[in-house]
């Protein structure tokens, strides 16, 4: 494994175990950039939350993968086609997951998280549309 991979996966647990539990009590909230994902573990039938980064797009939501597709929160989601997100204050369902790249992604993002996303190396994306009565107040 390279030294940018080790370095990446450090930052990743990093965040899972310490950063992210500490997002939660912010994530979702209305004018907070990081938002909620509720997903169902593919093995354990679990339910978790996970804070990500998502953007609102016209049919969905575009959430970056700055750690691949790899993550645990995606191979659920994936797994299940749908989950539950709480962006802006507001928490919507939301199905059938596609992987984008960057051209895709960028194209349909804001001109300020499209560039912040390339300073960062993000080349994957994750589109989830909204499911049909997305709204769940």
């Amino acid at each position: 494994m390279a030294i940018n991979g080790m370095i990446r996966d450090a930052v990743r647990t990093f965040n899972k175990h310490v950063l992210n539990p500490a997002m939660l009590l912010l994530a979702g909230r209305k004018y907070w950039y990081a938002a909620a994902l509720r997903h169902t573990g593919r093995r354990s039938g679990k339910v978790y939350t996970t804070p990500v980064v998502a953007e609102r797009v016209t049919d969905g939501v575009i959430v970056p993968l700055p750690y691949g597709t790899g993550v645990d929160w995606l191979r659920n989601v994936v797994a299940s086609g749908e989950a539950t997100i709480t962006v802006g204050g507001r928490t919507y369902s939301v199905a059938d997951p596609q992987l984008i790249d960057a051209e895709t992604a960028g194209s349909q993002l804001s001109a300020r998280r499209r560039r912040a996303f390339e300073r960062f190396g993000v080349d994957s994306f994750v589109k989830l549309r909204w499911a049909e009565q997305h709204e769940q107040q």
